[in-house]
C-alpha cells in the first residue's frame, strides 16, 4: 500500500503536458526577448505578453527574472557541450589533433544549431554574447561554459607546450568572440559585400582567422612574456 501511494503521489506532482507546454512557450519567449533587448531591457511582463500568459504564470514556473535567464542560458548548454566534445573526441580518433581540427570542432555544432534549429538558436548566441560581457554573469558561465571552454583549451596547450596556459586562454576567448560576432552581425558582413545568407558557410575563414591569430601569439609570446608567467 505504501508503494501505491507513493507512485500516486508521484503521478499527481508530474507536471502535465499543457504545463510543459506553457512553460517551453514562456522558455522561448524569454530567449527571444532577452536576446533583443538584453536582460535589463526585457521585463516579465514583456515575456509573458509575448508567451501569450498571465505575468504570475512567468513567476509560476521559472521563479525569479534572473533564475528565468539562468535557465534559457542552461537549458541550451549542455547539449551544445555534448556536441562539442563529440566532434573533438570524434577528430582524435582519427589522428593527432592540429589547431584547426580543435577550433572546428568547437565551432561547427554551434554553426550547424544556428543554421538548422530555428530562431531560437540564433537568439541563443546573443545570449552567450551577453553573459560573456558582464561580470555579473561569471557564476553562470563557469556553470554553463568553462568545463567545455577548459577541454578545448588544453587541447590547444597541448600544442603549445612552451606557450602559458593564458596566452592560449585568452586567444580562445578572441576566437569565440569572433565566432559570436559572425552569427550576431552577420548582416554586417552582407551590407560590407559578402552576399553568402548561413554563417555556416563562412566556417573555413573563421577557423582560418582564428588559428592563425592563436598561432601568432603561442609562438611569439615564450621569447617576449614576463618572468614566471
Amino acid at each position: 500500500m505504501k508503494t501505491d501511494f507513493t507512485e500516486e503521489k508521484q503521478r499527481q506532482r508530474a507536471p502535465s503536458k499543457r504545463s510543459l507546454e506553457t512553460k517551453a512557450r514562456i522558455l522561448d519567449a524569454a530567449e527571444r526577448l532577452f536576446a533583443e533587448r538584453g536582460f535589463e531591457g526585457a521585463s516579465v511582463r514583456d515575456i509573458a505578453k509575448e508567451a501569450g500568459v498571465q505575468v504570475g504564470l512567468v513567476t509560476h514556473h521559472t521563479g525569479p527574472k534572473e533564475d528565468l535567464f539562468a535557465r534559457i542560458v542552461t537549458r541550451r548548454a549542455d547539449e551544445l557541450a555534448a556536441g562539442r566534445l563529440s566532434a573533438l573526441a570524434s577528430r582524435h580518433e582519427h589522428g593527432k589533433l592540429a589547431l584547426p581540427d580543435i577550433l572546428e570542432s568547437f565551432f561547427e555544432p554551434y554553426l550547424y544549431k544556428a543554421e538548422t534549429g530555428g530562431p531560437q538558436w540564433l537568439a541563443y548566441a546573443r545570449l552567450v554574447a551577453i553573459v560573456s560581457a558582464d561580470p555579473h554573469w561569471r557564476p553562470l558561465a563557469e556553470r554553463c561554459f568553462d568545463p567545455t571552454a577548459n577541454r578545448f583549451i588544453d587541447a590547444i596547450c597541448a600544442l603549445y607546450p612552451d606557450t602559458p596556459r593564458q596566452v592560449i586562454a585568452a586567444g580562445f576567448v578572441y576566437s569565440v568572440s569572433a565566432m559570436l560576432a559572425l552569427v550576431t552581425s552577420r548582416w554586417r558582413v552582407n551590407a560590407l559585400g559578402d552576399p553568402r545568407p548561413d554563417a555556416a558557410s563562412h566556417l573555413d575563414e573563421l577557423v582560418a582567422f582564428c588559428a592563425a591569430g592563436i598561432e601568432a601569439c603561442a609562438t611569439s609570446t615564450p621569447a617576449t612574456s614576463p618572468k614566471g608567467s
